[in-house]
């Protein structure tokens, strides 16, 4: 008889666990394969990634197959020639080892192991990767081009829905709990018992040599909250209370920061057009200085002599592709009038324009997504706005190489709605975001996003119609206030300053029967300082009406990036005061000196030419503007 071992108490414990543990290992495995989870390549990308077989951080990141979408395949037989361009930059499409179907976008340079490092919030992906829902499928159509259309039955207009502390939350990806998109960034979600993701967001904190020193989960915000409870939305209101004030001085630190990290947060060797752009940036640099100014005032500016020579480059070398893709009314069909009507308007000048546009894209240095965030908000149902932009995204990617060539990062997208951040975060977070709602608190990344003024444009044939005030000494009238009691500031603004002095016309909503009272904007033309206070969202369109009426804004909404901040002085035209100081306001304005008024209200006059859209664009306008600060920011995100 054979020799049966023996085992001792400490050997027969260690290997149970053995036989535990890796029978756990093969459940895991077969449930992997057989039951299709949402992880499955990600997950196995990421073991990859550990095991250290393959250090290339793109295999975290999902990029969607070219057979997807029926005809996304089609490129066109312009564009059937190589050339320079296509051969050092392309973007090439490899088969995925794990077998998941998908096919991930590579850049085609010399090295393979270049790395996709970008600072964004946990909710973005360098690539989309969404499939459309059951009941997005049902609504959403493509055509034989990959265009995007809706179904007749659900062109229809939703109700606003605007309650208190209430934001769109779109369905979150499928994310697994640990995901590495890069050597030195890791993104990190929670997962409930029941598996079920919940968004944490992650503050990449910045040393003073610009490197990345930590991932902090920050404990003040609070990305997904249930907003049918009136807990919840308590505690928004509780939290935006404590939320952390950014000045801005602090936010021209960070646009600074951004730049002197730029370079480590990517080391693909540049294209043909990034090269270009990179030849602009160091002119910006060097600019020398111009001591004859004729058509700007150069205290408006942060730097008057790089602001030129930029605006000067963008016109001689910037080229932008605007997509083809996508049907109207979501694409191509611009909405001129209205509170959003920024995005229209750009829209609007951006295609017809024939100085920048080419119909080459691999001439471009820029690309324009152009769909309206407004239409989209009052064309599909709440829950299909985020799935349906990631789709769209995710025919671009598929059908066009020059997404996957930059992760997304030369595209750009000019979008006013208030939910427009949430709903562009999750497939489109690497583009540079023109937006209205720019909330340096709330994913806002200076530096690489853009503050888009709001413009509330009355008459779309003549968006000039009314423009101009009355001189300073025609004035008498402090501060000016009227609007919707939307959000929680206003109603304390009122609650302190309604009926409460003379000086102060706080009002709510103004009735338009108001006999024998001033108008809305007679009282803009008659007050020294216009009070500009947040709404729902950050911004607000009394910004620009100010400055189009020659008033002084006066901008009450904590982490509100004003527009054009990457070149303008806003503290040289405007007055900040801080949510908190609502009870002192009469008092910070009356401190201020007659003569320093005076000359806030000249310059006022003076920046108004950046602020007033044209039937046809002029030089410097809020057309020229908005395209300079997308060009600007992507030239030093290089």
């Amino acid at each position: 008889m054979g020799c049966v071992p023996q085992f001792t108490r400490l050997e027969r414990t260690k290997l149970l666990v053995f036989v535990v543990g890796f029978v756990f290992i093969i459940v895991i495995l077969v449930l992997e394969s057989s039951s299709g989870l949402p992880y499955k390549s990600v997950l196995l990308s990421s073991l990859s990634v550990s095991s250290g077989e393959d250090d290339d951080p793109s295999n975290a990141v999902v990029v969607p197959s070219v057979s997807d979408f029926e005809g996304s395949d089609k490129r066109g037989e312009e564009f059937e020639q190589e050339s320079e361009f296509e051969v050092k930059g392309r973007s090439r499409y490899t088969n995925r080892s794990d077998g998941s179907g998908f096919r991930e976008g590579v850049a085609d340079y010399e090295s393979s192991s270049e790395e996709f490092m970008v600072e964004e919030d946990d909710t973005m992906l360098l690539s989309p990767s969404v499939e459309l829902s059951s009941n997005v499928s049902d609504k959403v159509k493509f055509g034989e081009g990959g265009e995007l259309y809706l179904s007749e039955k659900d062109k229809k207009l939703d109700d606003e829905d605007r309650t208190r502390g209430s934001s769109i939350v779109s369905p979150p990806l499928a994310l697994p709990p640990f995901v590495v998109v890069s050597n030195n960034l890791t993104l990190h979600r929670k997962s409930d018992a029941n598996g079920a993701n919940k968004d944490v967001s992650i503050d990449a904190e910045l040393t003073s040599d610009g490197k990345h020193a930590t991932e902090t989960l920050s404990k003040n915000r609070v990305v997904m909250l249930n907003n049918n409870s009136k807990a919840s939305q308590d505690h928004v209101t509780r939290m935006r209370r404590m939320k952390k004030f950014i000045s801005i001085s602090q936010m021209r630190n960070s646009l600074l920061a951004s730049r002197a990290s730029s370079s480590l947060l990517r080391s693909i060797p540049p294209s043909v057009r990034d090269q270009e752009l990179l030849y602009a940036k160091s002119q910006v640099e060097n600019a020398p200085i111009v001591k004859r100014i004729r058509e700007l005032d150069a205290s408006l500016f942060q730097n008057v002599s790089m602001f030129m020579r930029s605006y000067e480059l963008m016109e001689r070398i910037l080229k932008v592709y605007v997509y083809r893709e996508g049907r109207k009314p979501i694409f191509h069909q611009p909405s001129l009038k209205g509170i959003y009507a920024s995005e229209g308007w750009f829209m609007k000048l951006m295609e017809a324009n024939k100085q920048f546009v080419v119909k080459d894209p691999r001439k471009a240095h820029l690309f324009y997504l152009p769909f309206s965030s407004k239409v989209l908000r009052y064309t599909l149902d709440r829950n299909d706005l985020s799935n349906f932009l990631g789709s769209y995204a995710k025919m671009i990617a598929t059908k066009h190489p020059f997404w996957n060539r930059t992760g997304g990062a030369d595209h750009f997208l000019v979008a006013c709605h208030d939910w427009a951040p949430q709903l562009t975060i999750h497939h489109m977070g690497t583009c540079v975001r023109a937006l209205c709602n720019a909330n340096a608190a709330k994913g806002f990344k200076i530096g690489k996003d853009v503050s888009l003024p709001v413009t509330y444009v009355r008459v779309m044939e003549d968006p000039l119609k009314g423009v101009g005030g009355k001189a300073p000494s025609r004035r008498p009238i402090l501060a000016f206030f009227a609007g919707n009691m939307h959000g929680y500031l206003r109603s304390r603004l009122l609650q302190y300053w309604e009926n409460k002095d003379p000086a102060m016309k706080i009002f709510g909503p103004l009735s338009s029967d108001n006999s024998g009272s001033m108008s809305y904007t007679q009282y803009m033309k008659n007050s020294k300082y216009c009070i500009c206070a947040r709404g729902y969202e950050v911004h607000t369109p009394r910004v620009v009406e100010a400055i189009f009426y020659e008033c002084v804004p006066v901008i009450i909404s904590d982490n509100y990036v004003p527009p054009f901040l990457e070149v303008l002085n806003w503290e040289a035209f405007s007055v900040f005061v801080e949510e908190k100081d609502v009870p002192n306001l009469k008092s910070i304005l009356t401190s201020i000196p007659e003569k320093k008024y005076r000359r806030l209200q000249q310059r006022v006059k003076k920046v108004q030419q950046h602020f007033l859209w044209h039937s046809k664009p002029v030089k410097y306008d809020i057309f020229h503007m908005t395209l300079h600060s997308i060009w600007y920011n992507r030239m030093f995100q290089i």
